[in-house]
């Protein structure tokens, strides 16, 4: 089984991250997949969320991995300084936005605010090797 994040981007900037399970989501147009929300979800847009650094409207707010209880925040007057989130505010700002490249800014504003909260990325585990089955074995409960 493989897991990878699809991203949907509109057109204003804003995007939604799902998981895709084995590709299920692949061949699915971005027009396809917005239809996928719930019917019942509200249209109107949640009160603006504040910057609890210094009070000023957030440009995004996330959550950090659910265990930990972390809301990660992007500030244009407070993490223009750091060079991932600086990176994202301008993809942000740029009407000729490129959406293939919000994977990438994402994952790295990630890692860059997650890391100011003590927190490191885990690197990917290697898969141990296995040597191929001899041929001409039967699998149990069949021949």
């Amino acid at each position: 089984m493989s897991f990878t994040w699809r991203y949907l981007v509109r057109p204003d900037g804003s995007f939604s991250r799902m998981g895709n399970i084995d590709g299920s989501l692949d061949n699915l147009s971005d027009e396809e997949l917005d239809r996928l929300r719930p019917d019942d979800r509200d249209d109107d847009e949640p009160p603006a969320r504040l910057c609890s650094r210094c009070g000023a409207d957030l440009l995004l707010h996330w959550h950090g991995p659910l265990t930990i209880g972390v809301w990660m925040e992007l500030c244009v007057a407070c993490d223009a300084h750091r060079p991932a989130a600086r990176a994202f505010i301008r993809w942000h700002r740029d009407p000729d936005r490129d959406p293939a490249a919000l994977p990438h800014l994402f994952e790295d504003w990630e890692t860059e605010t997650m890391h100011a909260h003590g927190w490191a990325r885990a690197q990917e585990p290697e898969v141990p090797f296995s040597p191929p089955a001899p041929p001409g074995l039967t699998p149990r409960g069949r021949g």
